[in-house]
Formats: structure tokens, sequence, C-alpha cells
């Protein structure tokens, strides 16, 4: 996907975040976050979006930390969550193509502007996910090929650091697979787990242990551990060590 593509996305997922926020409540449950309301979804979100504005506009090539979001609450939040939104698309709308800034994981991306749009998209898109479960009805829906470029970036971004806690004691290895997710091809990964952070590829060949599989857009959400993973072939302790492990702190 290109990086205009991944800056409509986040346009257009943080609205749906802001109006589904609007239409619970910020005092709403959240299942999928089961310790969260509304507001703290609102609250993490807005706070991410300004910290990665901030990153963008104002070219720091080293980690800042994130400020607070305000003690607001009900529409006022809600309105504080859209301006935070609007910024982070505008000032990376404006970013020149040659940003140079601090990133934060090794996925392959072409640069920095591609990486913050990237990454701000598919945030803002499981948090989405999370804001219409907590309203209830159907969520809306997310590309194949968007689902399956946030499945490569969290095996091949967020789990390819050291912070990484996906580890095994002796060698595993796990297969994800999204089903049909690109020009009538499955897309797969084989993550080898051990006592290191986890390698992954895209070689298909080697034997496994288990495999996780499922239309793209199920499987990404099941490996945010927002759903349960459509299909498990293999040893299912690995689901519970991902469920147990995966979580991005």
């Amino acid at each position: 996907m290109e990086t205009a593509e991944f800056l409509q996305t986040l346009d257009r997922e943080g609205r749906l975040l802001a109006a589904a926020a609007e239409e619970s409540g910020t005092d709403a449950k959240v299942p999928t976050c089961p310790e969260w309301q509304v507001m703290d979804l609102l609250r993490h979100t807005g706070a991410v979006h300004r910290w990665a504005a901030g990153i963008v506009a104002e070219g720091h090539t080293a980690p800042r930390p994130m400020a607070d979001a305000p003690d607001l609450d009900g529409a006022e939040l809600v309105a504080w969550y859209r301006d935070s939104h609007r910024l982070l698309v505008d000032t990376l709308a404006a970013a020149p193509a040659d940003l140079a800034c601090w990133t934060f994981h090794p996925a392959p991306c072409p640069s920095p502007l591609a990486f913050w749009t990237r990454r701000q998209a598919h945030e803002t898109t499981v948090h989405r996910y999370d804001a219409e479960v907590a309203r209830g009805g159907e969520p809306s829906p997310i590309a194949t090929d968007f689902a399956a470029d946030g499945i490569d970036e969290l095996l091949r971004g967020f789990h390819a650091r050291s912070r990484s806690r996906l580890r095994t004691e002796e060698p595993r290895v796990l297969r994800m697979r999204a089903v049909d997710a690109g020009a009538g091809a499955d897309a797969v990964w084989t993550v080898r787990l051990s006592a290191e952070p986890p390698v992954t590829s895209r070689d298909a060949s080697e034997k496994t242990d288990a495999e996780l599989s499922g239309p793209a857009d199920r499987l990404y959400l099941a490996l945010w551990n927002r759903i349960p993973v459509p299909d498990v072939v293999g040893d299912r302790a690995l689901v519970d060590l991902w469920r147990e492990k995966s979580p991005i702190g």
C-alpha cells in the first residue's frame, strides 16, 4: 500500500472511532479491552495521535515522552479526540516526503513518513474496532490488503524488537496464514520462536508446530487479541502463548 492510502485510511478510521464513541457515550465499557471504558480509549488514542504528530512536525530524532491526556469526559473528550486526530492527519499530509525523524520498529517501510502514516493507520483501526464493539452493532469492515499489511507490521515490526516477550524455551515454529489475502493467493508468515526475539519470514516451506489461519481481516483482529483465532491446526498451546505474550506495551 502507498502512503497516501494509509493516510486516507487513518482519516476515515479516526472519524469512525469518534462517531462510535459519541454514540456509545464515554462511560461505555470496552469489551475488547476489559479494563477500559470508552473514555480511556479516547484518551489513549488521542494522546498517541498528538505524540506522533509532534515527532513528525518537530522532526525529533530520538524518543520523546507521551503527554498525558486532559481530564475531560463526555462531549468535551470526544471533541478533544477529534482535534487530536485532525492534528495528526493534517501534520502527516503536510510533512515532506524526505522527512527525517525517529521511528521505533524495523518493519520494512520506505521512509519515516511512510512509517508513521502506516503505524497510525493501524493504531486507529484497531481502536476504532474497540469503539464500535463498545457501541454495539456490526463493526465497519477492514480491507483485505490493509489487514494483511497489518499482520506483516505486527510480526516483522513489533515482534522483531528486543522488547518482544513472544519467546519459548525450546525452538518452535508458528505459521500465520491470511486466506486469500492477495491477488487470489494466501499470504503466509513463518515465525520462528526461541529464547531470542522471534524471527519472521515469508517462507512457507518450513515444517511448523502450529498454523493460525483465517480471512485476513479476522486474522488481523485475532493477532491483536480482539477476537478468537479463526482456525488452528497443530499445537494449540502456541495460541495460548500468543494470547499471553504478544500484547504490545
